[in-house]
């Protein structure tokens, strides 16, 4: 197994132990939704301290359910991870395309003159 395989797999098993260990060990159990988001501890904490606080502004768009609010943070990560792939993708294919046109023009050709 190469170095570089070595490296992938202990990468890969600590993003599945990041995956899997909250809900093994019961992590969030006390709390009424375990899981929540930044979004929904934030604002827990700021009525805590502040009760008669008042937001800046009210968001553009509200979705109907914390479901359709689920899917469209995923489609915005989808769509995050598809750019920046595409992008890395672009990157090593223009540097092996380079790397072919350095090495086509330093050998010599193996065609016969004069034909």
């Amino acid at each position: 197994m190469s170095r570089n395989a070595k490296i992938n797999a202990l990468l890969l098993l600590a993003v599945a132990a990041l995956a899997v260990l909250p809900l093994v060990l019961g992590l969030g159990d006390h709390k009424e939704e375990p899981f929540a988001g930044a979004d929904a501890e934030a604002e827990t904490a700021i009525t805590e301290i502040e009760p008669d606080y008042e937001p800046w502004f009210s968001p553009l768009y509200e979705p109907p359910s914390g479901e359709v609010e689920s899917a469209l943070f995923a489609l915005q990560a989808a769509l995050g991870a598809g750019v920046l792939a595409y992008y890395f993708g672009l990157r090593r294919g223009r540097r092996q395309g380079e790397g072919r046109a350095l090495a086509a023009t330093a050998a010599p050709r193996d065609t016969p003159e004069g034909d």
